[in-house]
């Protein structure tokens, strides 16, 4: 963990999140800006600066494993559902901890932006 960094806070229970989901290596919450009906943002607890820092694919496999189960959990599993994980300042990464996006709940238009 960092020091500063908001998702370990958020992670660790220093900060106080609407959590929805968490076991031993991911924690998921309601974002605070959301962008669609459902848009819930997933974390893993240890402290990955991106995608690109990540070496142990097992994380990789199991945020996406969290993000299904949340999917059915948020009742967006059937109608469809939205990840991303946005790397790198032109990536449009804003907090720099590895964070999974679950956009839901409304049609998604494409291209995303």
């Amino acid at each position: 963990m960092t020091n500063s960094c908001i998702f370990c806070k958020i992670a660790s229970g220093e900060i106080q999140a609407d959590l929805i989901y968490q076991d031993e290596l991911f924690v998921a919450f309601h974002d605070l800006a959301p962008q669609a009906p459902v848009h819930v943002l997933i974390i893993p607890r240890t402290h990955y600066s991106s995608l690109l820092d990540v070496e142990d694919n097992s994380i990789l496999s199991g945020l996406l494993a969290t993000a299904q189960k949340i999917s059915r959990q948020m009742d967006v599993a059937e109608s469809g559902w939205r990840s991303i994980i946005n790397t790198g300042q032109d990536g449009g990464q804003t907090v720099m901890h590895l964070h999974l996006h679950l956009l839901g709940g409304r049609f998604m238009q494409w291209p995303p932006g």
